[in-house]
């Protein structure tokens, strides 16, 4: 998925879009359910990759530039330090490419005189920034040199760093409050005990990440030969490709990618309970499973709409909600990523009902496993992806993610353009066949947040943690 843009739009924006946009992205969803998406594909002189499609139904450019620059590549004692790196760029910057040296404030107000909105943020793969603009004159140039000096030219303020640090600090232990919070990061350190997609940032772990720190993952990291820009919007190709290199142009040297662990696809089962005062216990179930690129992709895909994908008409919800009562909702999700992501399952439940919600979803799973989905499950499954297809690019930010997507996990420039196809023809054998290889029922570590805990588990929630 392509990173989050902050949406904090400035009144200015609001008012030249009003007006437009409602009828503009209705126009576009259409023209884009039924024709080929024109995606091109060069690599800029400075060695980043480019995406764009032409897409010029609404007066704007929507840019996503994704930097192998994600948490994967924190070290586990700095976790955070991915983060703070790319949410920190707008908040200081020296004088670049002509651009006076600026404040937070004064690129708060300079994005706000041009109606633009940019953002940055990182996940477990990748680290970078988003920006919408006008494509008028002069905002559209304005907007692009303001970014292009933020990636290239972020100045860290030790001040700001140590507020956003508070900041991050508050949030971790607000979200770590909370039992899905809890049930996750422990989920993912049991799934990835040896792994960085297993390792959470945490108080001490960010508090320990200084301004240094930043400026040498900024450094390391953003360089344009880790780059892929991402380009949808009312500009033309010559356009597009001045921009890339306008933005690429002048980032750090930086270092070939730290090489990582292979993830441990096979793990031993485990059950860790934990104790909460909350009302309901929490389930989170899982293993590693599939990388983006996996050919199994679209089988997996199709099954786990089956399984407990697709919401009300899932397996899962039909065995465990409307037959038992046992919960309000439970669904099962593949996450890729570059490396192996997970195949996970979560509940919520009474707590006098976890361990008979527990036994009834691994048995669900287990059967499914073994004998697939039914014809008319299949069916059904396909036609609800298929139908909901234009859903997934009515509008430019949609598109964007999609497209960033290509670039990123390197699949091929007609993706979109085959979806619905690769969709139908799924079979039940496929599918049958793809959960045999990538879902073990045996193998998968479970948590239990807020449940009966017995003397059993105990130990094994002391020693996670």
């Amino acid at each position: 998925m392509s990173l989050p843009v902050i949406t904090i739009a400035s009144p200015r924006l609001v008012r030249k879009l009003a007006g437009t946009v409602c009828g503009a992205a209705a126009i576009l969803a259409a023209q884009l359910a039924n024709a080929a998406i024109p995606i091109e594909h060069w690599t800029a002189s400075t060695g980043a990759q480019v995406y764009y499609v032409h897409s010029p139904s609404i007066p704007m450019l929507d840019i996503n530039i994704d930097f192998d620059a994600g948490s994967r590549y924190d070290p586990p004692a700095k976790a955070g330090l991915a983060t703070l790196t790319a949410a920190l760029l707008d908040k200081g910057a020296a004088a670049q490419d002509g651009q006076p040296a600026r404040n937070e404030a004064q690129i708060a107000d300079a994005f706000a005189d041009t109606g633009a909105v940019f953002g940055g943020a990182a996940g477990g793969d990748r680290g970078g920034i988003g920006l919408r603009t006008l494509t008028a004159q002069p905002e559209l140039d304005q907007s692009i040199a303001l970014a292009g000096q933020l990636i290239k030219a972020p100045t860290y303020p030790d001040a700001v760093v140590g507020r956003e640090k508070q900041r991050l600090i508050t949030a971790i232990r607000e979200a770590d409050a909370k039992p899905g919070v809890i049930a996750d990061k422990m989920l993912s350190k049991a799934i990835y005990p040896s792994h960085p997609y297993g390792v959470s940032a945490t108080p001490a772990t960010v508090e320990s990440v200084s301004r240094d720190d930043i400026l040498k993952f900024w450094r390391d990291n953003y360089t344009a030969s880790r780059a892929v820009v991402t380009l949808i919007g009312a500009v033309d190709r010559k356009q597009a490709e001045a921009i890339a290199e306008q933005l690429t142009r002048g980032l750090p040297q930086g270092v070939p990618a730290p090489t990582l662990p292979q993830v441990q696809m096979t793990i031993p089962a485990s059950e860790q309970r934990v104790p909460h005062p909350a009302q309901q216990a929490t389930v989170a179930m899982g293993q590693p499973a599939i990388a983006r690129g996996d050919p199994d992709y679209f089988a997996l895909l199709v099954g786990n709409y089956v399984l407990g994908g697709g919401g009300f008409s899932s397996r899962l919800t039909d065995e465990v909600r409307e037959k038992r009562g046992l919960t309000y909702g439970v669904d099962s999700y593949f996450a890729p990523s570059k490396q192996p992501g997970p195949f996970g399952i979560g509940l919520q439940t009474k707590k006098e009902q976890t361990n008979e919600a527990l036994a009834l979803v691994r048995q669900v799973l287990a059967r499914y496993v073994a004998q697939g989905p039914t014809d008319a499950e299949l069916k059904a499954a396909k036609d609800n992806l298929i139908n909901g297809f234009p859903l997934r690019i009515d509008n430019n930010r949609k598109l964007l993610t999609n497209v960033a997507n290509i670039g990123w996990y390197g699949l091929p420039l007609d993706y979109l353009d085959t979806w619905t196809a690769q969709i139908g023809k799924v079979t039940r054998q496929q599918v049958k066949a793809a959960f045999e290889r990538h879902v073990h029922p045996d193998a998968m570590a479970t948590v239990i947040v807020g449940g009966p805990v017995s003397s059993q588990t105990v130990g094994k929630q002391a020693g996670g943690q």
